[in-house]
């Protein structure tokens, strides 16, 4: 809540403010509740359960792991920071945007499957 607080007040008192918050249960307390009741132009948006493919953060977290840190070697904590900042700037010097798509049909749930399947 501190962190939050700390936030809105850098931020002009009319204007909207939006904030993503990863899955955790902190949104779920009655202190936030109260908080949000007492200021209406904050708003949570709280990210599902197991979504972090969704999040292209942990996308990009995901890249630097599997083609740099992944079976590396490293001589020091410095090194490592050293060698994720050049690949950084070697992924800044030719940016692509990313777009996200399934892109194996066979995998897909069909509602037939889901028949079965009993949610508790």
């Amino acid at each position: 809540m501190a962190f939050l607080a700390d936030l809105l007040i850098k931020l002009s008192g009319d204007q909207e403010s939006h904030f993503i918050c990863d899955n955790l249960s902190a949104p779920n307390t009655q202190r936030v509740d109260e908080f949000l009741r007492d200021d209406p132009n904050v708003h949570l948006h709280v990210t599902p359960t197991y979504s972090s493919w969704l999040q292209q953060v942990e996308l990009w977290f995901a890249k630097i792991e599997r083609e740099l840190i992944y079976r590396g070697i490293f001589t020091s904590v410095t090194d490592l920071a050293r060698r994720i900042m050049v690949y950084i700037k070697h992924c800044n010097a030719d940016p692509r945007p990313i777009k996200w798509q399934y892109a194996d049909p066979t995998r897909r749930f069909h509602a037939a499957q889901l028949s079965n399947v009993t949610v508790h």
